[in-house]
């Protein structure tokens, strides 16, 4: 087969799994998030049975855009595809975490092999995380760009985000103390520090309150250069949230108590 014909083959498979992408109004961003390599690295995703159809989006930023899909896999079912953007993510961001972390020593300095970078980050952070007992989405597969993991929400809707759910004061101190737990399992037992952490990436499962931590890619370990001050700005950023909600809390507490843990 001449390399021309092996092209004009390729492009048919990259316009056959455009054309698969359900929701009409996400076809706005097809420019900005489906470009060709990142439209070949879902194709083969799908070729080897992770996803079956891909559906509507479920949020935009600038780093990354997440969409919710269905897998051919029954054991998986539901799926977030997460496909951080090339064209418009902060390169210089993203690599001030990475290169702190000594488990990226070595890559190269190019936006895309850092956002690829990125995208291995979270899913290891994630799969980190899961082992030790941290409630968060399961990782399942990363390629390139494109991390797919457990799509934490039912029959296409996405749990809400703690900012966005109306809490009682009892469930206020139980999910407090929930993320609290969390936040302490990830120090400890992980040896990670989400390092962004508030009220935008805690999602609640509305069945049964308890929180869910999302977005780690810029999770860092422990022995991170900046481990400190990413620790003492999540615990901030977590009691000036429920301070406002009522609940009594106390930083240096907090940060004691998650050390305390470690020992």
């Amino acid at each position: 087969m001449d390399s021309d014909t092996k092209v004009r083959r390729m492009d048919r498979k990259i316009d056959e799994f455009r054309m698969r992408i359900k929701d009409s109004s996400d076809r706005d961003v097809l420019d900005n998030v489906f470009d060709n390599q990142t439209l070949m690295a879902l194709y083969g995703l799908s070729k080897k049975g992770y996803i079956d159809a891909l559906g509507g989006t479920v949020s935009t930023g600038k780093e990354a855009n997440v969409f919710h899909a269905i897998s051919n896999n029954e054991d998986i079912g539901e799926i977030a595809v997460k496909i951080y953007l090339v064209s418009t993510a902060n390169f210089n961001a993203m690599k001030d975490y990475i290169l702190g972390d000594p488990r990226f020593v070595g890559i190269k300095q190019n936006k895309r092999d850092i956002i690829f970078a990125w995208a291995k980050k979270e899913f290891k952070n994630l799969k980190r995380a899961e082992d030790a007992g941290v409630k968060v989405p399961k990782p399942h597969v990363v390629t390139k760009n494109i991390l797919l993991m457990e799509f934490m929400g039912k029959d296409g809707l996405p749990m809400p985000r703690l900012k966005d759910v109306k809490l009682s004061a009892g469930d206020a101190q139980h999910i407090f103390d929930r993320v609290m737990e969390n936040v302490a399992i990830l120090y400890s037992g992980a040896k990670l520090i989400h390092a962004d952490l508030s009220e935008y990436n805690i999602l609640v499962n509305a069945d049964n309150m308890e929180p869910v931590i999302i977005d780690m890619g810029q999770s860092v370990t422990t022995d991170h250069f900046n481990a400190e001050t990413f620790l003492e700005r999540d615990v901030t950023n977590i009691a000036r949230y429920f301070r406002k909600l009522g609940i009594p809390v106390n930083e240096e507490e907090m940060i004691t108590i998650i050390k305390e843990e470690a020992k």
